[in-house]
């Protein structure tokens, strides 16, 4: 079993705080409204979205996975981080264990800030995970900042 440990850096127009509200504290009620055509519901398994809870994501027909489900292994709402783990899934290909991510957001600017998310992927025993398997997941997590950052910079009472 190897580890493969990517770091992955964002800026972002819009400040750290309204960021981390948008895509960690409430992507359960946004990541569907703005994403409509790939994420088709998201929802809490386990707790209420402290550390501990399981939640499920659930994908649309037109996605190439049909659900996913994290468990939030630390939460901090001061120092702006979130470290989850996605622990079930077809996004793991039946090569990976599981995939944990560490999310943390940092001021940068004028107004603007840092996301920077480190991702480790362990696969099973006997299995060799090279980078191009998982190059998709790398774009979606870009894309869907996007999407957030965009909809915050349209609407900028939202998540103050």
């Amino acid at each position: 079993m190897g580890v493969i440990k990517i770091t992955q850096t964002f800026r972002s127009q819009v400040d750290a705080s309204r960021m981390f509200k948008a895509l960690i504290l409430d992507s359960h009620n946004l990541g569907p409204k703005l994403m409509f055509a790939s994420i088709k519901s998201i929802e809490f398994i386990e707790g209420e979205g402290d550390a501990g809870s399981i939640k499920q994501i659930n994908f649309t027909e037109a996605s190439p996975f049909k659900y996913v489900k994290h468990r939030i292994n630390e939460l901090d709402k001061e120092k702006l981080m979130c470290k989850y783990t996605l622990i079930e899934g077809d996004a793991l290909m039946d090569k990976l264990e599981f995939i944990t991510y560490e999310v943390k957001f940092e001021a940068y600017g004028y107004g603007g800030c840092i996301i920077k998310m480190t991702s480790e992927y362990k696969s099973k025993e006997g299995i060799e995970i090279k980078e191009e398997d998982i190059e998709l997941g790398k774009d979606r997590a870009i894309g869907m900042y996007e999407v957030i950052e965009a909809y915050l910079m349209a609407h900028p009472q939202a998540y103050t």
